[in-house]
Protein backbone atom coordinates (compact mmCIF):
# COMPACT_ATOMS: atom_id res chain seq x y z
CA UNK A 1 0.00 0.00 0.00
CA UNK A 2 1.41 3.66 -0.65
CA UNK A 3 -0.70 6.72 -0.34
CA UNK A 4 -0.77 9.30 -2.96
CA UNK A 5 -1.12 12.94 -2.47
CA UNK A 6 -1.45 16.00 -5.19
CA UNK A 7 0.88 13.98 -7.48
CA UNK A 8 3.71 15.72 -7.37
CA UNK A 9 6.61 12.96 -6.89
CA UNK A 10 8.75 12.92 -9.74
CA UNK A 11 9.87 9.33 -9.62
CA UNK A 12 9.04 6.03 -7.94
CA UNK A 13 8.38 6.61 -4.12
CA UNK A 14 4.53 6.29 -4.62
CA UNK A 15 4.18 3.28 -7.00
CA UNK A 16 3.03 0.14 -6.08
CA UNK A 17 1.63 -2.95 -7.67
CA UNK A 18 -0.41 -3.06 -4.72
CA UNK A 19 -3.39 -0.33 -3.70
CA UNK A 20 -3.06 3.32 -3.47
CA UNK A 21 -4.13 5.11 -1.02
CA UNK A 22 -6.16 8.63 -1.32
CA UNK A 23 -7.48 10.56 1.60
CA UNK A 24 -9.37 13.14 -0.39
CA UNK A 25 -12.49 11.78 0.81
CA UNK A 26 -11.78 12.05 4.52
CA UNK A 27 -13.71 14.54 6.29
CA UNK A 28 -11.46 17.63 6.41
CA UNK A 29 -10.43 18.91 9.93
CA UNK A 30 -9.21 22.34 10.46
CA UNK A 31 -8.55 24.12 13.81
CA UNK A 32 -6.11 26.96 15.30
CA UNK A 33 -5.18 27.01 19.17
CA UNK A 34 -4.28 30.68 19.00
CA UNK A 35 -2.65 30.46 22.78
CA UNK A 36 0.08 27.65 21.54
CA UNK A 37 -0.31 29.02 18.20
CA UNK A 38 -0.71 26.15 16.52
CA UNK A 39 -3.29 24.43 13.38
CA UNK A 40 -3.88 21.03 13.55
CA UNK A 41 -5.73 19.55 9.63
CA UNK A 42 -6.23 16.62 7.78
CA UNK A 43 -4.00 14.89 5.68
CA UNK A 44 -5.47 15.57 2.33
CA UNK A 45 -5.31 19.38 2.95
CA UNK A 46 -3.26 21.63 0.35
CA UNK A 47 -0.99 24.54 1.16
CA UNK A 48 -3.58 26.45 -1.21
CA UNK A 49 -6.79 25.46 1.16
CA UNK A 50 -5.13 26.19 4.18
CA UNK A 51 -2.98 29.45 3.90
CA UNK A 52 -6.23 31.53 3.69
CA UNK A 53 -8.01 29.93 6.71
CA UNK A 54 -4.79 30.40 8.60
CA UNK A 55 -4.63 33.85 7.50
CA UNK A 56 -8.24 34.51 8.08
CA UNK A 57 -7.29 34.07 11.88
CA UNK A 58 -4.25 36.00 12.28
CA UNK A 59 -1.11 33.63 11.99
CA UNK A 60 0.61 32.05 8.94
CA UNK A 61 3.48 29.32 8.49
CA UNK A 62 7.43 30.50 8.52
CA UNK A 63 8.14 29.28 4.99
CA UNK A 64 6.36 27.93 1.41
CA UNK A 65 6.74 25.87 -1.09
CA UNK A 66 6.78 27.56 -4.15
CA UNK A 67 3.14 26.22 -5.97
CA UNK A 68 0.37 26.37 -3.19
CA UNK A 69 -1.09 23.51 -5.58
CA UNK A 70 0.59 20.56 -3.31
CA UNK A 71 -0.59 18.57 -0.09
CA UNK A 72 0.44 19.66 3.16
CA UNK A 73 1.43 15.52 4.59
CA UNK A 74 3.25 14.86 1.32
CA UNK A 75 5.52 18.10 1.51
CA UNK A 76 6.36 17.09 4.66
CA UNK A 77 6.75 13.48 4.22
CA UNK A 78 9.43 14.38 1.50
CA UNK A 79 10.96 17.49 3.12
CA UNK A 80 9.84 19.93 0.42
CA UNK A 81 11.03 23.33 1.11
CA UNK A 82 10.88 26.97 -0.03
CA UNK A 83 13.67 29.20 0.32
CA UNK A 84 15.28 31.53 2.96
CA UNK A 85 18.84 30.88 4.74
CA UNK A 86 17.17 31.35 8.22
CA UNK A 87 13.84 29.63 7.31
CA UNK A 88 13.97 25.53 7.51
CA UNK A 89 11.69 23.27 4.97
CA UNK A 90 7.93 22.62 5.44
CA UNK A 91 8.64 19.55 7.67
CA UNK A 92 10.27 21.64 10.23
CA UNK A 93 7.43 23.24 11.08
CA UNK A 94 5.44 19.79 12.22
CA UNK A 95 4.98 19.79 15.82
CA UNK A 96 2.84 16.44 16.09
CA UNK A 97 1.16 14.06 13.71
CA UNK A 98 -1.41 11.28 13.73
CA UNK A 99 -0.61 8.05 12.16
CA UNK A 100 -2.44 4.90 10.94
CA UNK A 101 -0.15 2.21 10.69
CA UNK A 102 -0.06 -1.29 8.94
CA UNK A 103 -2.10 -3.24 11.72
CA UNK A 104 -5.01 -0.19 11.50
CA UNK A 105 -4.06 1.43 14.66
CA UNK A 106 -3.91 4.65 14.90
CA UNK A 107 -0.94 6.36 17.14
CA UNK A 108 0.39 9.79 17.63
CA UNK A 109 3.95 11.82 17.69
CA UNK A 110 4.50 14.50 19.25
CA UNK A 111 7.97 16.83 19.69
CA UNK A 112 7.14 17.61 22.94
CA UNK A 113 6.41 13.84 24.22
CA UNK A 114 8.56 11.67 21.81
CA UNK A 115 12.05 14.00 21.60
CA UNK A 116 14.57 12.18 19.33
CA UNK A 117 11.79 9.76 17.58
CA UNK A 118 9.75 12.47 16.33
CA UNK A 119 12.57 13.29 14.08
CA UNK A 120 12.52 9.94 12.05
CA UNK A 121 8.76 10.04 12.16
CA UNK A 122 8.23 13.53 10.52
CA UNK A 123 10.13 12.80 6.77
CA UNK A 124 8.18 9.61 6.59
CA UNK A 125 8.63 9.04 2.81
CA UNK A 126 5.35 7.34 3.20
CA UNK A 127 7.40 4.36 4.71
CA UNK A 128 5.66 3.85 8.30
CA UNK A 129 2.05 4.46 7.80
CA UNK A 130 -0.58 7.03 6.84
CA UNK A 131 -0.63 10.34 8.07
CA UNK A 132 -4.21 11.33 8.71
CA UNK A 133 -3.58 14.45 10.77
CA UNK A 134 -0.94 16.87 11.24
CA UNK A 135 -0.23 19.69 13.84
CA UNK A 136 2.09 22.82 12.24
CA UNK A 137 3.50 26.09 14.43
CA UNK A 138 2.58 29.01 13.46
CA UNK A 139 3.10 32.90 13.63
CA UNK A 140 1.85 36.12 13.70
CA UNK A 141 0.93 36.73 9.67
CA UNK A 142 2.63 39.10 8.00
CA UNK A 143 3.25 40.88 4.80
CA UNK A 144 6.07 40.11 1.79
CA UNK A 145 7.04 42.55 -0.82
CA UNK A 146 8.31 40.92 -4.08
CA UNK A 147 10.68 42.19 -6.65
CA UNK A 148 12.59 40.89 -9.35
CA UNK A 149 16.07 41.52 -10.90
CA UNK A 150 17.52 40.12 -14.21
CA UNK A 151 20.28 39.21 -16.32
CA UNK A 152 23.33 38.43 -13.41
CA UNK A 153 26.37 37.58 -14.85
CA UNK A 154 27.60 33.93 -13.53
CA UNK A 155 30.96 35.56 -12.64
CA UNK A 156 28.86 38.00 -9.96
CA UNK A 157 26.51 35.18 -8.69
CA UNK A 158 29.69 33.00 -7.98
CA UNK A 159 31.15 35.64 -6.50
CA UNK A 160 28.71 37.39 -4.54
CA UNK A 161 26.57 34.53 -3.71
CA UNK A 162 26.35 35.30 0.50
CA UNK A 163 25.30 38.56 -0.30
CA UNK A 164 22.99 38.12 -2.77
CA UNK A 165 21.04 35.29 -0.95
CA UNK A 166 21.28 37.28 1.98
CA UNK A 167 19.15 39.81 0.98
CA UNK A 168 15.78 38.47 1.97
CA UNK A 169 13.71 36.09 3.69
CA UNK A 170 13.53 34.20 0.62
CA UNK A 171 15.69 34.66 -2.31
CA UNK A 172 15.82 32.63 -5.58
CA UNK A 173 17.68 32.22 -8.66
CA UNK A 174 16.65 30.80 -12.09
CA UNK A 175 18.47 30.30 -15.00
CA UNK A 176 18.14 28.61 -18.11
CA UNK A 177 21.92 28.21 -18.92
CA UNK A 178 21.35 29.74 -22.51
CA UNK A 179 23.77 32.61 -22.08
CA UNK A 180 26.13 32.94 -19.00
CA UNK A 181 23.77 34.88 -16.41
CA UNK A 182 21.23 34.13 -14.44
CA UNK A 183 18.45 35.25 -15.53
CA UNK A 184 16.02 36.54 -12.86
CA UNK A 185 16.58 37.27 -9.07
CA UNK A 186 13.49 36.51 -7.49
CA UNK A 187 13.44 38.38 -3.67
CA UNK A 188 10.72 37.93 -0.96
CA UNK A 189 11.10 40.47 1.80
CA UNK A 190 9.33 40.72 4.71
CA UNK A 191 6.98 44.19 4.65
CA UNK A 192 7.87 44.83 8.54
CA UNK A 193 11.64 44.91 8.44
CA UNK A 194 10.76 48.51 7.17
CA UNK A 195 11.12 50.20 3.54
CA UNK A 196 13.09 48.81 1.18
CA UNK A 197 14.25 51.03 -1.50
CA UNK A 198 15.77 48.28 -4.19
CA UNK A 199 18.78 48.89 -5.73
CA UNK A 200 19.50 50.08 -9.36
CA UNK A 201 22.67 47.76 -10.03
CA UNK A 202 22.71 44.72 -8.06
CA UNK A 203 26.14 43.52 -9.34
CA UNK A 204 25.60 44.22 -12.57
CA UNK A 205 21.27 42.99 -12.11
CA UNK A 206 18.89 45.19 -12.90
CA UNK A 207 14.69 45.40 -11.62
CA UNK A 208 12.77 43.80 -13.67
CA UNK A 209 10.22 45.96 -15.36
CA UNK A 210 7.48 44.08 -16.12
CA UNK A 211 5.78 41.19 -14.52
CA UNK A 212 8.48 37.87 -15.49
CA UNK A 213 7.37 34.01 -15.68
CA UNK A 214 10.65 31.64 -14.38
CA UNK A 215 9.95 29.68 -17.43
CA UNK A 216 10.38 32.62 -20.21
CA UNK A 217 7.55 32.42 -22.70
CA UNK A 218 4.77 30.66 -19.84
CA UNK A 219 1.84 33.43 -18.91
CA UNK A 220 3.12 35.98 -16.35
CA UNK A 221 -0.55 35.87 -14.40
CA UNK A 222 0.16 32.13 -13.17
CA UNK A 223 2.82 33.88 -11.31
CA UNK A 224 2.42 35.87 -7.80
CA UNK A 225 2.97 39.59 -7.57
CA UNK A 226 5.92 41.09 -8.31
CA UNK A 227 7.25 44.63 -9.00
CA UNK A 228 7.53 45.37 -5.87
CA UNK A 229 3.99 44.48 -4.92
CA UNK A 230 3.34 43.96 -1.21
CA UNK A 231 0.67 41.44 -0.08
CA UNK A 232 -0.08 38.61 2.55
CA UNK A 233 2.50 36.22 3.11
CA UNK A 234 0.91 33.68 1.17
CA UNK A 235 0.25 35.65 -1.97
CA UNK A 236 3.98 36.37 -2.18
CA UNK A 237 6.04 33.27 -0.96
CA UNK A 238 5.02 31.06 -2.92
CA UNK A 239 6.21 31.72 -6.93
CA UNK A 240 2.39 30.20 -8.38
CA UNK A 241 -0.97 30.98 -8.03
CA UNK A 242 -3.13 28.88 -6.55
CA UNK A 243 -5.73 29.22 -9.85
CA UNK A 244 -3.62 28.47 -12.40
CA UNK A 245 -1.05 25.30 -13.86
CA UNK A 246 1.81 26.09 -11.90
CA UNK A 247 5.23 26.00 -13.60
CA UNK A 248 5.04 24.77 -17.48
CA UNK A 249 2.71 22.12 -16.43
CA UNK A 250 4.59 19.67 -18.09
CA UNK A 251 8.25 18.55 -17.28
CA UNK A 252 10.07 16.75 -15.28
CA UNK A 253 12.14 17.75 -12.08
CA UNK A 254 15.07 16.77 -10.10
CA UNK A 255 17.03 18.58 -7.12
CA UNK A 256 20.47 18.23 -5.44
CA UNK A 257 21.21 19.89 -1.92
CA UNK A 258 24.85 20.73 -1.04
CA UNK A 259 26.73 22.27 1.90
CA UNK A 260 25.60 26.17 1.44
CA UNK A 261 29.61 26.79 2.00
CA UNK A 262 29.88 24.90 -1.03
CA UNK A 263 27.11 26.15 -3.12
CA UNK A 264 29.60 28.42 -5.70
CA UNK A 265 31.92 25.99 -6.09
CA UNK A 266 29.08 23.08 -7.18
CA UNK A 267 27.25 25.55 -9.34
CA UNK A 268 30.47 25.87 -11.03
CA UNK A 269 31.28 22.07 -11.74
CA UNK A 270 27.97 22.38 -13.58
CA UNK A 271 29.27 24.97 -15.76
CA UNK A 272 31.16 22.23 -18.34
CA UNK A 273 27.32 20.65 -18.82
CA UNK A 274 25.97 23.83 -19.86
CA UNK A 275 25.15 23.24 -23.20
CA UNK A 276 24.27 19.94 -22.76
CA UNK A 277 21.53 21.36 -19.67
CA UNK A 278 20.51 24.35 -21.63
CA UNK A 279 19.04 21.54 -24.36
CA UNK A 280 17.02 19.94 -21.84
CA UNK A 281 16.28 22.43 -19.39
CA UNK A 282 13.40 24.63 -19.07
CA UNK A 283 14.75 26.38 -15.79
CA UNK A 284 17.40 25.77 -13.08
CA UNK A 285 16.46 27.53 -9.62
CA UNK A 286 19.11 27.61 -6.93
CA UNK A 287 17.51 28.20 -3.15
CA UNK A 288 19.17 28.00 0.81
CA UNK A 289 17.51 26.07 3.17
CA UNK A 290 18.62 26.00 6.84
CA UNK A 291 19.26 23.44 8.53
CA UNK A 292 17.26 20.72 10.28
CA UNK A 293 17.07 17.86 12.73
CA UNK A 294 15.17 15.36 10.74
CA UNK A 295 16.36 12.28 10.63
CA UNK A 296 15.65 11.99 6.29
CA UNK A 297 16.12 16.08 5.69
CA UNK A 298 18.14 16.67 2.86
CA UNK A 299 19.22 19.69 5.16
CA UNK A 300 20.03 17.47 7.78
CA UNK A 301 21.83 18.99 10.17
CA UNK A 302 23.95 21.06 7.48
CA UNK A 303 22.85 24.99 6.24
CA UNK A 304 22.25 23.87 2.18
CA UNK A 305 21.79 25.30 -1.32
CA UNK A 306 19.04 23.23 -3.42
CA UNK A 307 20.19 23.09 -7.19
CA UNK A 308 16.30 22.67 -8.74
CA UNK A 309 15.81 21.42 -12.51
CA UNK A 310 13.18 21.54 -14.59
CA UNK A 311 13.33 19.45 -17.17
CA UNK A 312 11.44 19.07 -20.40
CA UNK A 313 9.44 15.86 -20.67
CA UNK A 314 12.32 13.98 -22.23
CA UNK A 315 12.56 10.77 -20.14
CA UNK A 316 15.51 9.38 -22.18
CA UNK A 317 17.02 12.42 -22.50
CA UNK A 318 17.06 13.29 -18.49
CA UNK A 319 18.27 10.00 -17.77
CA UNK A 320 21.30 9.98 -20.00
CA UNK A 321 21.96 13.67 -18.09
CA UNK A 322 21.73 12.87 -14.77
CA UNK A 323 24.66 11.10 -14.28
CA UNK A 324 26.55 13.40 -15.70
CA UNK A 325 25.32 16.20 -13.50
CA UNK A 326 25.46 13.17 -10.61
CA UNK A 327 28.99 13.21 -11.39
CA UNK A 328 29.53 17.02 -10.86
CA UNK A 329 28.39 17.44 -7.53
CA UNK A 330 29.86 14.04 -5.99
CA UNK A 331 32.53 16.16 -4.54
CA UNK A 332 30.53 18.33 -2.88
CA UNK A 333 28.63 15.64 -1.18
CA UNK A 334 25.03 15.63 -2.74
CA UNK A 335 21.96 14.58 -1.35
CA UNK A 336 18.75 14.19 -3.49
CA UNK A 337 14.77 14.96 -3.17
CA UNK A 338 13.20 12.79 -2.32
CA UNK A 339 10.33 13.29 -4.35
CA UNK A 340 12.01 14.15 -7.82
CA UNK A 341 14.21 12.31 -10.21
CA UNK A 342 18.00 10.95 -9.66
CA UNK A 343 20.30 7.95 -10.64
CA UNK A 344 22.18 8.08 -7.16
CA UNK A 345 23.36 4.63 -6.41
CA UNK A 346 21.39 3.57 -3.09
CA UNK A 347 24.37 3.15 -1.18
CA UNK A 348 25.47 6.67 -2.11
CA UNK A 349 21.97 7.90 -1.16
CA UNK A 350 22.20 6.31 2.33
CA UNK A 351 25.76 7.38 2.83
CA UNK A 352 24.39 10.94 3.04
CA UNK A 353 22.01 10.30 6.22
CA UNK A 354 23.64 9.34 9.49
CA UNK A 355 20.17 8.16 10.93
CA UNK A 356 19.08 5.78 8.17
CA UNK A 357 19.44 2.65 9.73
CA UNK A 358 17.30 4.55 12.75
CA UNK A 359 14.69 4.83 10.19
CA UNK A 360 14.69 1.08 9.13
CA UNK A 361 14.15 0.62 12.58
CA UNK A 362 11.50 2.71 12.93
CA UNK A 363 10.19 1.14 9.66
CA UNK A 364 10.17 -2.34 11.06
CA UNK A 365 8.78 -1.37 14.28
CA UNK A 366 5.84 0.41 12.78
CA UNK A 367 5.33 -1.90 9.82
CA UNK A 368 7.05 -5.00 10.39
CA UNK A 369 5.33 -6.61 7.22
CA UNK A 370 6.68 -4.09 4.47
CA UNK A 371 3.43 -3.33 4.14
CA UNK A 372 3.94 0.25 3.28
CA UNK A 373 7.26 -0.52 0.93
CA UNK A 374 7.94 -0.26 -2.62
CA UNK A 375 10.87 -0.80 -4.81
CA UNK A 376 11.91 2.47 -4.20
CA UNK A 377 11.73 1.90 0.09
CA UNK A 378 13.74 -1.01 -0.36
CA UNK A 379 16.41 0.30 -2.54
CA UNK A 380 16.98 3.28 -0.42
CA UNK A 381 15.40 2.87 3.00
CA UNK A 382 14.60 -0.84 3.98
CA UNK A 383 17.67 -3.15 3.73
CA UNK A 384 17.43 -6.79 3.91
CA UNK A 385 17.78 -6.87 7.36
CA UNK A 386 15.06 -4.72 8.38
CA UNK A 387 12.46 -6.52 6.35
CA UNK A 388 12.31 -7.51 2.84
CA UNK A 389 15.09 -7.69 -0.02
CA UNK A 390 16.58 -4.60 -1.77
CA UNK A 391 15.84 -4.23 -5.18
Amino acid sequence: MRVVGTRHSFNDIVDTEGDLISLERLPPFFHVDPNTPQATLGGAMRYAELCPRLDETGFALHNLPSLPHISVAGAVATATHGSGRDHRNMSAAVSALELVVADGTVVHYSRADDRDLFAGVVVGLGALGVVTRLTLDLEPAYDVRQDVFEHLPFSQFLEHFDELSALAESVSFFTAWNAQEIDQIWVKRRADGGDWEPPGNLYGATPARDQVHPIRGMPVERCTPQLGSIGSWHTRLPHFRAGFVPSSGNELQSEYFVPIDVAPAAFAALLPLRVAIAKMIQVTEIRTIAADDLWLSPSYKRDSAAIHFTWRPDQAGVSRLLPKIEAALAPFDPRAHWGKQFALPSEVVRAGYARIADFERLCAQLDPEGRFSNAFIRRFVRSRSFGGPRA
